[in-house]
């Protein structure tokens, strides 16, 4: 017999009641909104440029004022549209969910 099977018998339940399950927390509530702690959304950037490190690595140039490095490096990170110039021109003005602007700020003395 299947273990689980077995320890449902010893413990003396009934395998054919259902077992009726109720989620942890209700659509309505609060605590399911995206930023219960009243932080205010983000506006979307927009991908306004690229340039290259001093690595030959791109980074996108983004419109809230941050920078993203796109690198492509399989198996890790697919992106080889960053090495064609005509698919990077392709992405200006493409919206951009910026990394730094959805962590809000995390430290006093970050201008953010």
């Amino acid at each position: 017999m299947d273990t689980a099977l077995l320890a449902a018998i010893s413990m003396g339940r009934d395998l054919l009641q259902k077992n009726e399950e109720r989620t942890s927390l209700n659509k309505d509530s609060s605590e399911s909104e995206r930023n219960p702690d009243g932080r205010v959304e983000p506006a979307p950037s927009f991908i306004l440029g690229f340039h290259q490190d001093e690595n030959g690595h791109w980074v996108a140039e983004l419109s809230c004022g941050h920078t993203q490095h796109l690198r492509h490096q399989p198996p890790w990170q697919s992106r080889t549209w960053v090495l064609d110039p005509v698919q990077r021109s392709a992405r200006i003005g493409q919206p951009f969910a910026c990394g730094w602007c959805a962590q809000g700020s995390v430290s006093a003395n970050l201008g953010v």
